[in-house]
């Protein structure tokens, strides 16, 4: 049950974030805070789902989530953060996702499914960090996020 909850909030989140690009009133830096705010609680989540069975992957999620969560409304709430992180906050979503991907791996080696969706953090982590190396454009940034968490969440649904 506890699965279900966690993989239908991914793909919610997920098209939250694909669709919020799309309006194209929103800065990219409340983009980037709210899609890292979605990850972060779509991570803590994830980390209270497993905590029964695999203890240090949950801690794991729950210290990145946490992690998240305070970069998250830094971005969202004090504006001066946003021109510090600018340079960086490309490289930001992009690592970000890769790490999830990565966490992805640890906490579901023996899923063939978990298997997939950690690979496909990395790879859409690294599509994040070259296509906003040389685009920038956060509609299509915010989307490479949407698109991981909606195949998180379809993957751990047929999981």
């Amino acid at each position: 049950m506890k699965n279900k909850i966690v993989s239908l909030l991914a793909i919610i989140f997920g098209i939250m974030i694909i669709a919020f690009p799309m309006i194209g009133i929103i800065s990219s830096g409340a983009i980037l805070g709210l899609s890292v705010l979605l990850i972060s609680i779509f991570t803590l989540m994830t980390g209270l789902m497993i905590i029964d069975y695999n203890t240090s992957g949950a801690i794991i999620d729950i210290i990145l989530s946490m992690i998240l969560l305070f970069i998250s409304i830094g971005i969202i709430f004090n504006p001066t953060l946003i021109g510090f992180l600018t340079e960086i906050s490309l490289y930001l979503g992009g690592i970000i996702l890769i790490i999830g991907g990565v966490v992805s791996l640890i906490n579901n080696r023996t899923s063939k499914n978990g298997f997939y969706i950690g690979i496909a953090g990395i790879i859409l982590g690294v599509i994040y960090i070259i296509v906003g190396t040389y685009v920038a454009n956060p509609i299509i940034l915010g989307t490479l996020i949407g698109i991981w968490l909606v195949i998180s969440g379809v993957m751990r649904l047929i999981y």
